[in-house]
């Protein structure tokens, strides 16, 4: 699982660490819940934990989808911040088209893939965060 967190600003999304998930996924959101406390400590802090869920085209489940929906669900009884699901959907797709552009070797690109599209996720997230905040002040 690839953690990535924006600029203090809210607008950009940068890479942090790659985080094994290993276990059930009680053990990993205890692993997350370590994670995000710690970085809770530090002095930019955190605001909010955004994790990329899984559905398909049309909007049905994946074999994913409740996976992720166990881990945010005991994640949020782990920690005091808000733990919110964005829709992944093509998120992959979109990773391995901007790293294409820069990269033509696809063994280098695959291990790249997850950050790329863990980027796209948060990033997708901010944007549409900021959307709505232009949109309550029109």
């Amino acid at each position: 699982m690839t953690v990535r967190f924006s600029d203090a600003t809210g607008l950009l999304a940068r890479a942090w660490k790659t985080v094994q998930r290993t276990g059930n996924p009680s053990q990993v959101a205890a692993s997350l819940a370590a994670e995000v406390n710690a970085l809770m400590t530090e002095d930019d802090g955190l605001g909010v934990v955004v994790l990329g869920f899984p559905r398909r085209l049309n909007g049905e489940p994946t074999g994913q989808t409740a996976n992720v929906q166990a881990i945010a669900d005991r994640l949020r009884s782990l920690i005091t911040l808000p733990v919110v699901l964005q829709d992944e959907r093509l998120s992959s797709h979109e990773a391995e088209t901007r790293l294409a552009v820069r990269e033509s070797d696809w063994r280098k690109r695959k291990a790249k893939l997850d950050a790329a599209a863990a980027a796209i996720i948060l990033q997708d997230f901010l944007d549409g965060r900021r959307r709505m905040s232009n949109d309550a002040l029109d």
